[in-house]
């Protein structure tokens, strides 16, 4: 998974997908259909967007990606394992095992430090970090003279790198990311967008994000637009005039 001589190490197996995942809120005259059949591929060692409209579903399609909500129909897998055949206890263990997490709150613990809150995840299931492993993480986000500091002791791009640096060092198949810049300064927010690019290209790591942000949005590989809960497209290696447009014929 790590990459130490800087190269992008080779993405083989798909790291999650839908196929024909289906999600219906209410029923009768207040039926939403928020995902209309969708069938989507997130590859191994690649940073993904997901953008579309408000209302466009993909917030949903995160969320039962990543097994917080479960699809009305069809199937998401993370790697070979389709989540709704799991009972609830294998899906927390799944979750917490290959999958990780990066909200637009940075949802630290003020009462621990930078460290602390990096290796909170791996202390709760009562496993202890692989020390390289962590120290990699701990260089790659430049946090190495901060990890004593509590949270109130770090700027808003701090906090969130400490945030993402949690996500990776449990070593997870795929990192989920909502609006990972929203709260920030678009200094900090493209601080913050470069290392989680460096941690796709250089350690290998899976990210799928949404946003709305087209800048954001360019630091990806690809983006997956979604309108009223299909897939309508995609883009590689996109730039920012390239995502605007697209975006304004979508009406987002």
């Amino acid at each position: 998974m790590v990459a130490g001589n800087g190269q992008r190490p080779a993405s083989s197996a798909a790291a999650a997908r839908a196929v024909g995942a289906v999600k219906i809120y209410g029923s009768g005259e207040t039926e939403v259909r928020a995902l209309d059949g969708v069938d989507v591929t997130f590859d191994s060692g690649q940073l993904t967007t997901i953008m579309g409209p408000s209302g466009s579903g993909k917030s949903t399609l995160m969320h039962c990606m990543a097994g917080l909500d479960a699809l009305t129909d069809g199937q998401v897998f993370i790697g070979d394992t389709a989540l709704g055949t799991l009972s609830e206890r294998d899906l927390t263990l799944l979750r917490r095992r290959d999958v990780g997490f990066i909200f637009q709150a940075y949802n630290l613990l003020p009462t621990l430090n930078a460290l602390e809150n990096m290796t909170l995840p791996i202390s709760l299931a009562g496993d202890d970090p692989d020390d390289a492993w962590l120290t990699e993480v701990v260089d790659a986000v430049g946090l190495g003279d901060r990890l004593t500091h509590r949270p109130n002791e770090l700027s808003g791009g701090q906090q969130q790198r400490v945030a993402v640096a949690r996500a990776l060092v449990s070593r997870p198949r795929i990192i989920f990311a909502d609006e990972p810049t929203g709260n920030l300064d678009s200094r900090t927010g493209a601080e913050v967008l470069e290392f989680l690019q460096r941690a796709s290209q250089q350690l290998g790591q899976t990210i799928v994000m949404v946003t709305h942000d087209a800048g954001a949005a360019s630091y990806s590989d690809r983006i997956v637009f979604l309108n009223d809960g299909r897939v309508s497209d995609e883009m590689r290696e996109p730039t920012v005039d390239g995502v605007l447009d697209k975006v304004r014929t979508l009406g987002a």
